[in-house]
């Protein structure tokens, strides 16, 4: 059994409240963890032992042991990853093209078997998934708790992802939503599709710049929901598919989809620090580089 141990400085935001009431509201906690954290007298209060009513001030600090109980056995693999933040809580990884985000089944030459790797076989777990061929940002917990903050966080739309592709042909509406409901496509196991009876989808989007020489449309994007494919899905349904998607009758020009998760940006839940980490491009050959030069 592995503990992870923590170190919470108490920010002036949460002078006076109580231990209790900082798991219970401020952090909205697993009500199976606080139990066994309770049991196990594993929340020290300045080096104490405290009593969960106990009101924190700024500058105490809190330590917490969390066990490892159910932790899933995942084999680190060595790959060179590009780490574009740390800290005790969590990590911001720039995931490559080719590399699918975490293991299904025995898989090992995955994003997370990485960070694992990287970690030293410590606690990691991804908070959200990028298709095999995007780029850019992925965010990890480092430890349960951080894990169960943050799931809850993007559930809440409270961590913003910013996306940027190219599509094909030049889209004339500057500033749009895409509100179109995804479902399965039942003729293709892989792919999905705009449908009535899919999940509620929204896509905002701006244009970056357009290419008319190339008939490639720069823009960014930020998602209201987290579907599967769902740039992808939605920018085909409007006839402006994303250069090199194949799979969503994208043009050839790039030997992937143009799409790049350039940016995600949070309030961390220890620190209360907002944090907007950016990930440069790191394809091989470049795909966005020469067009992201330009629309500097």
């Amino acid at each position: 059994m592995i503990d992870n141990k923590i170190k919470i400085p108490i920010p002036k935001e949460w002078n006076d409240i109580s231990v209790q009431d900082l798991f219970k509201l401020k952090w909205q906690a697993p009500k199976k963890l606080v139990h066994n954290l309770r049991m196990e007298k594993s929340v020290l209060l300045n080096g104490e032992v405290t009593l969960w009513t106990e009101s924190l001030k700024t500058g105490d600090q809190l330590e917490i042991s969390i066990s490892e109980k159910d932790k899933k056995t995942i084999q680190p693999t060595y790959f060179s990853i590009d780490i574009l933040y740390e800290d005790d809580h969590l990590l911001v990884v720039n995931k490559p093209a080719t590399m699918i985000t975490h293991p299904n089944v025995d898989e090992k030459n995955t994003l997370l078997n990485a960070v694992i790797y990287y970690l030293n076989g410590s606690y990691a777990s991804h908070i959200h998934r990028l298709d095999k061929n995007t780029t850019g940002t992925v965010l990890f917990a480092k430890h349960p708790l951080s894990h169960a903050i943050l799931d809850r966080m993007l559930e809440e739309r409270k961590i913003k992802r910013t996306y940027w592709a190219l599509t094909d042909g030049l889209l004339h509406k500057k500033v749009g939503i895409i509100n179109a409901p995804i479902g399965r496509d039942r003729h293709h196991s892989t792919r999905r599709r705009v449908s009535n009876t899919g999940q509620s989808a929204v896509t905002d989007y701006r244009v970056l710049s357009t290419f008319p020489k190339e008939q490639l449309t720069l823009i960014e994007c930020t998602l209201r929901t987290g579907r599967t494919h769902q740039i992808r899905v939605h920018f085909q349904h409007i006839g402006h598919p994303l250069a090199g998607d194949k799979l969503y009758d994208g043009s050839s020009l790039f030997n992937r989809q143009a799409l790049h998760a350039r940016k995600i940006t949070f309030i961390h839940p220890f620190s209360l620090k907002k944090l907007e980490i950016q990930a440069p491009f790191i394809d091989e050959p470049a795909i966005f580089d020469r067009f992201f030069k330009r629309n500097d």
